[in-house]
């Protein structure tokens, strides 16, 4: 079992887009209130009274679509300067990414994941459920900004859906030759869109490696994340390829993170809700720093239990939360 010092931080469940695989088309989400989301401070006080203690080095900040939160520049200027925080990511969708990407790489963010799920339009629009206007061009804007401001290595995360944008595998994957980008096929999971998961299934990624192969040839790379992706190259490219298996190939044990939802629920695992604690509800009700400390520590070791004797939990069954609720 890996050591866990990888926390996934929430800050909002709201997105702009409504991508399929995560909200079924039509679906009405109950967005949660202001006071309902952990505050910022609340967030500072946990990270450095709880999570730093324990050993936590690596953050991540999620959303819905983090860059929706008002004050997320400050925010990540605040974390980013924290003594024991040593990597801090974000993951977004990358429409806002245009006019933030500079901020927040000047506010001391240094890696960023952007999902990307196609390169054509069309396909992209239907995919994140655009409502009728085109959010594509702002959306590949957004992606060069970043690029150019400084994120390099910049990962792209592409979730494949057979019937859908299974026919672009080798065009995404292309986007690693040319250019220090990083593309990850991340399987479809049956978190969110439960019936489309049924209707289009996933596609291992033995098969997607396979197809990229015997186009371009495919070898390991030497450069490894910090999550648990199988990472490869195409010869002579510049960036890689990754490959998050988690219906495919169990990666369990080498899970590092835990993941704490906006409005203040940590869980141990992304399939598992099994003891989660409720920390916005302990923090205002003036639970002390130490006694937090025990708790998180305790679900640090359930995790370990979750991890290798519930590992095939999350393959059927539906799910009472979206990914965008969970934090992806």
């Amino acid at each position: 079992m890996n050591k866990i010092d990888y926390l996934r931080i929430s800050l909002i469940d709201r997105c702009n887009f409504r991508c399929h695989y995560c909200v079924p088309e039509g679906a009405k989400l109950d967005y949660l209130l202001q006071q309902e989301l952990l505050s910022y401070q609340e967030l500072l006080n946990l990270l450095k009274e709880v999570f730093i203690p324990l050993g936590f080095t690596k953050f991540r900040l999620t959303g819905g679509e983090p860059l929706l939160r008002p004050g997320v520049v400050d925010f990540v200027g605040e974390v980013a300067s924290l003594s024991g925080c040593d990597d801090l990511a974000m993951t977004t969708n990358g429409f806002l990414l245009d006019k933030l990407a500079k901020p927040l790489y000047d506010a001391g963010l240094r890696r960023i994941n952007i999902s990307l799920d196609s390169l054509n339009p069309e396909i992209f629009d239907k995919m994140i459920g655009n409502g009728g206007k085109s959010r594509w061009q702002q959306t590949w804007q957004g992606i060069q900004t970043a690029y150019e401001v400084g994120f390099n290595p910049l990962k792209l995360n592409v979730v494949i859906i057979r019937g859908v944008n299974d026919s672009e595998i080798l065009d995404l994957a292309a986007l690693s030759i040319q250019r220090n980008w990083h593309v990850r096929f991340i399987e479809f999971m049956p978190i969110g869109n439960s019936k489309l998961f049924d209707e289009s299934t996933w596609i291992p990624s033995e098969e997607l490696r396979r197809m990229i192969s015997q186009k371009f040839g495919l070898v390991e790379s030497s450069i490894k994340g910090n999550g648990p992706a199988d990472v490869f190259k195409i010869p002579g490219a510049k960036g890689t390829l990754g490959f998050i298996s988690q219906m495919s190939e169990c990666f369990c044990d080498k899970c590092n993170r835990i993941r704490l939802s906006a409005d203040g629920w940590l869980r141990p695992c992304l399939l598992n809700e099994t003891g989660q604690i409720n920390l916005k509800d302990a923090l205002r009700n003036g639970v002390d720093s130490s006694q937090l400390i025990e708790q998180v520590r305790d679900l640090l070791f359930l995790k370990e239990e979750i991890n290798f004797k519930e590992r095939d939990r999350g393959t059927v069954g539906n799910y009472g939360r979206t990914m965008s609720q969970i934090g992806g």
